[in-house]
């Protein structure tokens, strides 16, 4: 349970974070008080009544067009990637061949004799001299 709770949990973060880098524009045309068309994907198609703008007439025009523009985040990533200079090429080089080295697998075997029988001993030691646990 714990398992999926933390598969959902991260799904919906990277989805979180994949929508809120897009940006994207809504496009609405009105003629008069009535909508006519809504775009997400491109302009708005008109109604066919825009009236031309010459100098002489100033008459109101009835059709008129919205834009919503929805702004996304481009800024994630605030540091910037600096060069690389030697110097820190040669530490990079030593710090990851220094760790590499802490995990070296131990190829020994050992090597216990489960059934080793030990030497036959020709005197018993104890019998010889005498020397008895009381």
């Amino acid at each position: 349970m714990k398992n999926l709770f933390i598969k959902i949990s991260s799904f919906l973060l990277a989805f979180l974070v994949l929508f809120s880098t897009f940006s994207f524009t809504v496009e609405k045309h009105y003629c008069g008080d009535f909508l006519v068309d809504v775009s997400f994907t491109g302009r708005a198609d008109s109604c066919g009544m825009q009236m031309e703008t010459l100098p002489l007439t100033k008459k109101k025009n009835c059709c008129k067009d919205e834009v919503h523009k929805i702004e996304g985040q481009d800024k994630l990533q605030l540091t910037k990637i600096e060069k690389i200079t030697f110097q820190k090429e040669q530490f990079l080089t030593a710090f990851v061949i220094s760790y590499r080295d802490l995990f070296v697998i131990n190829e020994s075997t050992n090597n216990f004799y489960k059934d080793f029988s030990p030497p036959d001993i020709p005197l018993d030691y104890q019998i010889e001299y005498q020397t008895f646990l009381i």
